[in-house]
């Protein structure tokens, strides 16, 4: 467990606007908060920037998009009724060169989770969320992608019950083999009710589902 010092304790993170301004001497240059995310974050299509942002797009499909991201959460969403998702996300394409559509591919390593409330880690090494929602920003044509687009996103739902019976340990899957564990597809506008649907089965399933540890 790790305790603060009463002083160095945790800041309380509060959702910026856009228009707080940089300044010198206590005046305001005339570069604002906005002119750093321009420049800083207008490469969605970057493989961290686009993990991110499917945080996001899942967050705001469930109306959990309130206050502001924890960068070293244990999971990346919590809905409402207390359902912890982790959110992967892939793209076929690039902002760079390719020379072919990129392989989808998403980790799924165990961890030891941190609790940004507690500021504590804990000592047992597995996958934190309930529920994994992978994106995939499907779109192929480098001409009109889009990742404002979200019809131009496939959302794939899996419970983690399933990712530990089937897969055990390993730390990767591809999309194919994802696929081949029958994860529940979804539109953005279907992402809340696939997420019930994903925890009604795992309630159901009883945790029947033999081990088939094969790598992608």
């Amino acid at each position: 467990m790790v305790v603060g010092h009463t002083k160095l304790g945790a800041i309380a993170i509060t959702r910026k606007r856009g228009d707080e301004p940089f300044v010198v001497n206590g005046e305001a240059i005339g570069k604002r908060l906005a002119d750093f995310w321009q420049w800083s974050t207008s490469d969605l299509l970057s493989n961290a920037l686009r993990g991110v942002l499917a945080e996001y797009i899942v967050a705001s499909a469930l109306e959990a998009d309130q206050g502001s991201r924890t960068e070293w959460d244990a999971f990346d969403v919590v809905t409402s009724s207390g359902i912890r998702i982790e959110v992967k996300s892939g793209a076929y394409l690039q902002s760079w060169s390719q020379h072919e559509l990129s392989k989808i591919q998403f980790s799924i390593r165990q961890t030891y989770g941190w609790d940004a409330a507690s500021n504590t880690m804990s000592d047992v090494l597995k996958r934190q969320a309930d529920v994994y929602v992978f994106c995939v920003l499907a779109h192929r044509d480098k001409s009109s992608v889009n990742p404002l687009n979200l019809d131009q996103w496939d959302f794939y739902c899996l419970s983690t019950a399933t990712l530990n019976q089937q897969l055990g340990h390993q730390k990767s899957i591809g999309l194919s083999r994802l696929l081949r564990l029958d994860p529940i597809k979804s539109s953005y506008g279907d992402l809340s009710r696939a997420i019930d649907q994903v925890m009604c089965e795992r309630r159901e399933s009883s945790e029947s589902i033999a081990p088939s540890f094969n790598e992608d």
